[in-house]
């Protein structure tokens, strides 16, 4: 019945719930007002919700009594919608905790926790690698890529970016992380400088994590890598200001991006960017949809105006990833 109210209300925005089964008030606020912005998002879009589809898997029972449950859920949802004579498919996976209680001969769901939160960021943390912390002292200044990877990535790799190849690969790992790399709890980043190593962008190894676009892979049982690889904020940072190898130039409006190319976004207009997508697709209108990580998403549209992140405040930042590094 949860996922059947779930689906109805992503069709239908104004529709009436006919039995509520949802008893977590703050939820139940937080839902009513997102419903309410997204019914005029969709107005302002012209826009036509189809249907939705959304597939239910319980990922772990945490505690069960006769009385009361508290489970962990994954919910696949494809949401068709129709624009400018064109319908459109966008993917999303979404993990939530409910607690569910006994409530005479019914059941009732008395607290929804969203287990993904694209409005907390990952940030930088504590501690610096330099050369001295490898195993073997002496090695190069090159990157120690994982071969089961790319084996290009032990060498400059300066030529096309191949947007196609990095689209691919943003759609081939949307739902899941690349077993040949670290998956963070904050999985954004990390995603989005995948796909642009997969479409040719150059490594720059610098051997300090503060500084440079790079992951190493192993180095004394520890996963090293540049915080401009993992953390928004700092590839946000990296992005604006490299002049060479893997940059990217500052557009006004996001109908001036192309494939491949990256948005990053500042919830809270306080210029700190919590969050990065890439571009995999374009809608009828022209306008781009992206792929990201935390919350998994496919071809979502670009500006977020249906998370629960987004607010008045929040601003973007529009990168085109030049054709040739």
């Amino acid at each position: 019945m949860y996922v059947d109210q779930y689906n109805q209300s992503r069709v239908d925005y104004g529709s009436g719930v006919r039995e509520q089964i949802v008893t977590d008030l703050d939820y139940l606020m937080e839902r009513g007002e997102r419903q309410f912005r997204i019914q005029a998002w969709y107005t302002e879009r012209k826009v036509t919700p189809q249907k939705s589809e959304t597939r239910a898997k319980l990922q772990r029972i945490l505690r069960e009594t006769e009385d009361e449950a508290v489970v962990d859920v994954r919910l696949h949802t494809v949401f068709f919608y129709e624009k400018g004579g064109l319908t459109h498919r966008e993917d999303s996976i979404s993990k939530e905790r409910l607690t569910v209680a006994r409530d005479g001969d019914a059941w009732l769901i008395v607290d929804v926790e969203r287990l993904e939160d694209e409005c907390h960021p990952w940030n930088e943390p504590e501690g610096e690698f330099n050369e001295q912390d490898e195993s073997h002292g002496s090695a190069p200044s090159v990157p120690l890529i994982n071969h089961g990877v790319y084996a290009a990535g032990t060498h400059s790799r300066a030529g096309r970016y191949e947007r196609e190849a990095a689209v691919q690969y943003a759609d081939k790992w949307w739902d899941s992380g690349n077993p040949e790399f670290a998956t963070f709890e904050v999985n954004c980043t990390n995603y989005i400088s995948q796909c642009l190593f997969a479409g040719k962008a150059p490594i720059h190894y610098t051997g300090k994590r503060e500084t440079g676009w790079w992951y190493k892979g192993y180095v004394n049982n520890r996963e090293w890598w540049s915080y401009s690889w993992a953390v928004s904020n700092s590839f946000t940072r990296y992005l604006h200001t490299s002049t060479s190898g893997l940059r990217a130039e500052l557009v006004e409006r996001p109908e001036q991006l192309m494939l491949g190319d990256v948005i990053v976004y500042d919830w809270d207009g306080d210029g700190s960017f919590q969050h990065s997508t890439i571009v995999t697709a374009f809608d009828a209108g022209g306008m781009p949809l992206v792929n990201a990580h935390t919350v998994s998403s496919k071809h979502r549209y670009w500006d977020y105006r249906d998370s629960y992140a987004w607010n008045e405040n929040t601003k973007y930042r529009f990168y085109h990833i030049p054709d040739y590094f």
